[in-house]
């Protein structure tokens, strides 16, 4: 009954940044305007991050519009969400994230079959320079071989 969502917001600063080692993927907790603003496509994950308190996975700092319809209901645009994971998953990532140079992040944003916003993100360690500076080299390199075989 539900039609097939195509809404993907990604967070292309993280892989460039970041080299992610394991993804997740997490439920989080919505107000009602906010999976309508989510679901018009109006969200961001820039300078978005997650973090633990009192063993729970939260999100800081991601960008949810405030729906345009929503009346004195309407959300806060930047404020916390919590993320859904089970027991398990959540303590990986604590453990993961005790070690030195890990930290988690919001990679992907997306809809999925059901109706439900998820936020893949990743236990990710980052890169140095010139980390940054070959992934830009492989890049081209495959978008030059690419051209190449097309013509």
């Amino acid at each position: 009954m539900l039609k097939n969502s195509n809404i993907v917001i990604k967070n292309k600063r993280a892989t460039f940044d970041y080299e992610i080692l394991e993804r997740y993927v997490a439920g989080i907790q919505l107000f009602g305007t906010e999976i309508k603003s989510i679901r018009d496509g109006k969200a961001s994950l820039s300078d978005t991050y997650c973090t633990f308190i009192n063993n729970e996975l939260w999100v800081k700092n991601m960008h949810i519009a405030t729906y345009f319809f929503g009346t004195y209901n309407n959300h806060e645009v930047r404020r916390d969400r919590k993320l859904l994971l089970t027991k398990r998953e959540l303590r990986k990532l604590l453990r993961g994230t005790k070690e030195t140079g890990f930290t988690m992040v919001p990679t992907k944003l997306f809809i999925n079959e059901k109706g439900l916003a998820k936020l893949e993100l990743g236990l990710a360690r980052g890169k140095k320079t010139y980390d940054k500076r070959q992934t830009l080299r492989e890049k081209e390199d495959k978008r030059s071989m690419d051209r190449a075989m097309k013509q």
